[in-house]
């Protein structure tokens, strides 16, 4: 099995590239695309990439992600290779990544090639063309072709396609009284499940209808106006019933009138109301003054909430009475409890409004043989158009997948600067432009991964006019950081070349370069005096004011007094200690210079060592952090699945952020109009320390005494006193 598996891994020779620190693979011919599942996913850049969000067609990604998990997985990837293994002669079109797939290039040899070919040509006729290249945009006019096409495969029949007159009406019966679905060319039709519903509907309701006519007598006591009377009972049935249970209860107890009619109050709070025209604020009223065995009045004396419901009720049921007595009303319930029964039997309602005569004729049409033929037409091409279908993703593919695989299987666009997928533009503020930029889709999982990119990283809330809105995170590579901040706008442009206002919303600071690391040090020391300067100024400040207003008040109050104000006190003690530290600080830097000036031939590797000693650990650390910068973890907080170090070296990451440059060949004048006006001091202070340093070097050497030999006090004398000469011993005498 070993060495089956072996075989299949060598029967196609790959090339691979070094990127990024490690060995990617190269996809440069066709031959290196179809064969893609003989290599080893070991070797694989990523294993997961999410379908949205990234700088290329999302249709493409929906149609290679097949379990719809919005994430495309190398399955995914293998099955639209072994796909287009059966379909395409070769794949070296599919490195061009062009649009539009030539129809000489779909194999004969194969099942699905055929269908694809014959479902390529026939939308091209369709559309009118005599082409050898169908296009996406060919591809994508297939809802235009199922617009004009008469059966579409998928199940769905608009009435208008039905050839027979009488079966076409039926159709749209089925349509009006079911509900429509949507077919393919966007008319609503029947299906299977309408068709047959919709027969069993008027079947049941053509049943249900014989029940009444087998017993009209009982069933429609009234004949055609059952139907209406028993609706109108049916709205003061309940309300007539309570009338005369109230009747029956005055009957029994006359005591019981005055509560069953309402007690006073409650007409007086009504009537404390405005009142509506029908009187709504009573309808919880009885229906009528309650007397015991009193007949209910039909057309006098009704509760006027209920009026037009009795008068309703008076001409569908008993139109000549003006009361209505109790035995009366029983009558008539049971007179019409019959209808009630049977209409809860009621089938086959969804057909209701075509009326029995209708329904009737459908069922003796014979028309369902004829709307079932045109469902199995429809279906009988289903793969002819399930092929038309799949041109589509063909046609996306041709353009796409090479493109995605370069920034998938290998990141060889990232690596070359051909704009990656996962880039999402470009950021211009603080006198650069970063191109290292992408979506921020979870904020909170990028807070836990994106540190541990080693680069410095901008997040950046970025909005259009309209309120549209997206956030990004940059990668600064070139430059420093002493202008990057919290809150600093600038502009991104999107990969459309949008451009959105962009605001600095959080930083995760890292070395940026190996130069800002060597200044870093001395921009500290200069910030801190720069702060402590600050501080011991605006203390002064506050002394002196503190001091000025004691002063103040002391001498308005020695005014008021008539006294002399207290004069200031000199402080000598303060003028001796700052001598005392002019005099250390003068000491000190005396014998750093003693010292430094002592290397003499080894001053320039002394100014290097003091370099190395200051600067080296940050410089070190920052050597260190460069050197492990990459991608990984800033894609893996977007949903990809990165499987390998993708690096981000020095000289990459420099090229990935550009710093201001005067174009070439451009003029360029030094006057500037409101530059400071130079001082000579600064350059005589400059000679004096440098002549000073001389002539103390000459003068440590002896340079001047030999020079000038008659001076005395120019000749330095070591502080170590000459060894004294060695008695010599006198010889013996022989």
């Amino acid at each position: 099995m070993a060495q089956a598996a072996s075989a299949k891994s060598a029967s196609h020779r790959w090339s691979f590239y070094r990127a990024g620190g490690v060995d990617q693979v190269r996809l440069d011919k066709g031959a290196d695309i179809l064969n893609l599942d003989q290599l080893d996913q070991k070797l694989w850049v990523a294993l997961s990439c999410p379908v949205k969000g990234l700088e290329i067609d999302a249709r493409t990604l929906d149609l290679l992600d097949s379990d719809k998990d919005a994430h495309v997985r190398p399955p995914e990837i293998l099955a639209a290779v072994k796909w287009l293994r059966e379909v395409l002669v070769n794949g070296d079109s599919l490195v061009k990544g062009e649009d539009g797939v030539a129809l000489a290039h779909l194999r004969k040899d194969t099942a699905e090639g055929k269908a694809l070919l014959a479902s390529a040509q026939h939308i091209l006729k369709s559309l009118g063309k005599e082409a050898a290249v169908i296009t996406i945009a060919d591809a994508e006019k297939t809802a235009e072709v199922f617009a004009k096409a008469k059966r579409n495969a998928d199940g769905i029949v608009p009435p208008d396609t039905v050839d027979d007159e009488k079966a076409r009406a039926v159709a749209a019966d089925i349509v009006a009284c079911m509900g429509g679905a949507a077919d393919r060319s966007g008319k609503p039709g029947y299906d299977q499940g309408k068709l047959d519903a919709f027969f069993a509907a008027c079947a049941d309701f053509d049943a249900w209808q014989k029940l009444a006519e087998a017993d009209a007598k009982n069933v429609l006591p009234l004949g055609d106006a059952t139907g209406a009377a028993f609706a109108a009972l049916s709205v003061v049935r309940a309300k007539v019933d309570d009338y005369f249970g109230r009747c029956r209860l005055a009957a029994f107890d006359p005591r019981a009138l005055a509560a069953v009619n309402r007690e006073q109050e409650a007409y007086i709070a009504a009537a404390a109301k405005d009142l509506t025209i029908t009187a709504g604020e009573v309808a919880h009223f009885p229906l009528a003054i309650v007397e015991a065995n009193k007949p209910l009045p039909l057309t006098k004396g009704v509760n006027p909430a209920w009026a037009g419901a009795v008068a309703a009720m008076r001409t569908a049921c008993c139109k000549d009475k003006e009361t209505l007595t109790e035995a009366d009303w029983l009558a008539l319930c049971a007179k019409l409890d019959t209808y009630g029964a049977w209409l809860g039997k009621k089938a086959g309602g969804a057909v209701e409004g075509l009326g029995n005569k209708r329904v009737r004729e459908i069922l003796a049409g014979g028309s369902k043989a004829a709307l079932q033929k045109a469902i199995d037409d429809d279906l009988a091409v289903s793969t002819e158009v399930d092929a038309m279908t799949r041109v589509e993703k063909l046609c996306r593919l041709h353009r796409d997948f090479a493109r995605l695989l370069n920034n998938y299987v290998n990141f060889s666009d990232f690596y070359a600067r051909r704009g990656a997928i996962f880039q999402a533009g470009t950021l211009y503020l603080d006198g650069r432009a970063a191109d290292m930029c992408f979506h921020v889709n979870d904020a909170g999982k990028h807070a836990k991964m994106a540190p541990m990119s080693n680069a410095y990283l901008l997040y950046v809330d970025c909005a259009r006019p309209g309120g549209e809105k997206m956030s990004v995170a940059c990668a600064i590579t070139a430059g420093d950081s002493d202008n990057l901040f919290d809150g600093r706008n600038g502009i991104f442009y999107d990969r459309k070349g949008r451009d959105w206002d962009a605001t600095i919303a959080k930083i995760v600071s890292n070395p940026i370069s190996i130069r800002q690391a060597f200044w870093s040090p001395y921009k500290k020391v200069l910030r801190g005096i720069q702060e402590a300067i600050a501080k011991k100024a605006a203390d002064a400040d506050n002394a002196a004011t503190a001091k000025l207003a004691a002063g103040a008040a002391a001498a308005g109050e020695a005014a008021a007094k008539g006294t002399e104000a207290p004069k200031p006190k000199f402080e000598v003690g303060t003028i001796a200690a700052l001598g005392v530290a002019v005099t250390g600080i003068t000491g000190v830097f005396t014998a750093l210079l003693t010292a430094f000036l002592g290397l003499g031939a080894w001053i320039p590797l002394g100014i290097l060592g003091l370099l190395l000693a200051i600067s080296g650990p940050s410089m070190f650390i920052a050597w260190l952090k460069l050197r492990q910068r990459n991608l990984g973890p800033i894609l893996d907080a977007n949903g990809w699945a990165v499987n390998t170090m993708t690096r981000v070296n020095i000289p990459l990451g420099g090229s990935l952020t550009e710093l201001p440059k005067i174009p070439a060949g451009s003029e360029r004048s030094l006057v500037d109009p409101y530059a400071p006006k130079k001082s000579p001091w600064p350059k005589v202070l400059v000679f004096l320390l440098v002549l000073g340093a001389v002539g103390y070097g000459l003068y440590r050497t002896n340079m001047l005494h030999k020079w000038f030999p008659d001076v005395a006090w120019l000749k330095h004398h070591d502080e170590t006193p000459p060894a004294e000469p060695t008695p010599q011993t006198p010889p013996e005498k022989k």
